[in-house]
């Protein structure tokens, strides 16, 4: 009974606390996507539980108590990184589906999910651990990330664009920094997008 009264407040407070974004319904005027070399990148499976589904505060509790419960800092950190990866799907097919301001909550989380990662990486670094691989998939999974954003910024209405393109800035970020990791531990990193150079 209380584990219940508990998913119902913490339920609560997550729901409380979301952003909420308010767009037009359609593209005014649809933008050309233009077709660019497909990055290596291989994104998980999200399931059948969408974020525009009723049971979907059962996964993302689920998510954070496995974070919770997650001590090790690399995992934590690979974790987010598969939570950023899922959220990124999800916000695309939501995005296809014409359900732009929940398209762009999902959006915004699965950057900050890809960030977190990406600072988590930085403390395992800086304490030692080798994290060359780490950090490589993390600076991989950001040119993906950059992918499916410039895709999901022609399906845009004119009015959630500049909203995307300041999210689109957290994985640039993200790219820079673990680009510029690899080249200190004298590894080859990823070619930059010329929009990031």
């Amino acid at each position: 009974m209380v584990i219940f009264g508990l998913g119902i407040l913490f339920t609560s407070i997550l729901r409380s606390a979301a952003i909420q974004y308010s767009f037009s319904s359609s593209p005014k005027v649809a933008m050309v996507y233009e077709l660019q070399e497909e990055v290596d990148y291989k994104l998980p499976y999200v399931g059948k539980i969408l974020p525009d589904s009723p049971l979907w505060f059962i996964k993302v509790a689920r998510d954070r108590l496995w974070l919770i419960l997650t001590l090790n800092k690399s995992r934590k950190a690979e974790l987010n990184l598969l939570f950023a990866d899922k959220r990124l799907v999800s916000s695309k097919i939501l995005f296809e589906k014409g359900e732009y301001e929940l398209g762009t909550v999902i959006l915004l989380k699965a950057e900050r999910y890809l960030e977190v990662a990406g600072n988590i990486e930085v403390g395992c670094r800086e304490a030692g651990e080798d994290t060359r691989e780490l950090v490589g998939r993390i600076t991989m999974s950001s040119l993906k990330h950059r992918e499916v954003i410039n895709y999901i910024l022609a399906l845009s209405p004119e009015d959630v664009r500049p909203e995307i393109v300041r999210i689109k800035d957290i994985t640039r970020d993200v790219f820079i920094k673990g680009r510029n990791a690899l080249r200190e531990k004298g590894e080859t990193a990823p070619k930059s997008p010329s929009e990031w150079d």
